[in-house]
């Protein structure tokens, strides 16, 4: 949770975290695990906070992103793991999403993070590369309808005039989210293996 008038700075942020992943994923991994440290620390930390206490969901929001970034770049093969879980998880919302309604059952969500972190393990670079590509273009997709006023899944929360940032459900309803995040996350998987990501 940020105040809302944090919200664009956060959204710009998101966009451009999201294109360094989706594009520059393998040969950034290091700074990439701290971005997505930061912003799931952060994210973490400020959800602890009061709705009325700014000051603390801020200091909390550096507090924890300072923590999760350092966590996960000096656990880089935890990071390596939780990557591939992470994506795993991804898929197993995005595509019950698509597929149904509501969250996918816990069961589905455990098996396909821990299918994603044993093959982040096995398979590394090519894991790497498919992980940031769609992790960076899955943040694009969200920080952009967050810079065009989508905020669907957060009116609930605007009551407290508190932003709440929903990294797994970013627009209700819109089918093309996911076909658009496919599309973007090829197109970065191909920039990745045909350029930016080629073994040296």
């Amino acid at each position: 949770m940020l105040p809302h008038s944090y919200e664009l700075p956060a959204a710009i942020l998101l966009v451009l975290g999201g294109a360094l992943s989706c594009f520059a994923g393998y040969r950034l991994f290091k700074i990439v695990l701290g971005i997505y440290g930061f912003i799931l620390g952060a994210l973490l930390a400020s959800s602890m906070m009061g709705v009325t206490n700014t000051t603390g969901m801020i200091v909390a929001a550096l507090v924890g992103g300072i923590c999760g970034a350092l966590l996960l770049m000096f656990a880089y093969f935890i990071g390596i793991a939780l990557v591939g879980a992470g994506l795993g998880a991804l898929v197993a919302h995005v595509g019950w999403g698509y597929a149904g309604t509501g969250d996918p059952p816990a069961l589905v969500v455990i098996l396909l993070s821990v299918f994603g972190s044993i093959g982040a393990m096995l398979l590394q670079r090519y894991v790497i590369i498919v992980a940031t590509a769609f992790g960076g273009a899955w943040t694009v997709i969200v920080g952009t309808l967050a810079i065009s006023g989508d905020r669907g899944a957060a009116r609930a929360a605007t009551a407290g005039d508190v932003w709440v940032l929903y990294p797994l459900t970013p627009a209700p309803g819109k089918g093309w989210v996911p076909i658009a995040w496919v599309v973007l996350g090829l197109i970065g998987t191909g920039v990745q293996l045909g350029i930016t990501g080629k073994k040296k």
